[in-house]
């Protein structure tokens, strides 16, 4: 297997975690909704979305990939509120 090859299975391998996390992930926002519900609050909170930004991009040791990582979180939670809003909506 060439160096190529190699690093495709890793990506392959890290796409599936990626994805079971993914699943997890989107399963603790039908728990925030919920609670956004019974509490009448509303779907963003861009202070609680900054404090996310800065505390996990803070996770990330190297540099050049911490820009990257900001916009990957900033897409996951686009992600999160669009969900929340279809749920709330069938509501």
């Amino acid at each position: 297997m060439n160096k190529i090859e190699k690093a495709r299975v890793k990506i392959n391998e890290i796409d599936r975690e990626i994805a079971s996390l993914f699943e997890e992930r989107m399963k603790a926002v039908e728990d925030v909704i919920s609670y956004k519900i019974e509490n009448n609050l509303p779907i963003f909170d861009e202070k609680r979305e900054q404090e996310v930004i800065k505390k996990n991009s803070s996770l990330i040791q190297e540099e050049k990939y911490k820009k990257y990582y900001v916009e990957f979180i900033q897409m996951m939670m686009d992600i999160s509120k669009k969900y929340q809003k279809e749920i709330l909506e069938k509501k």
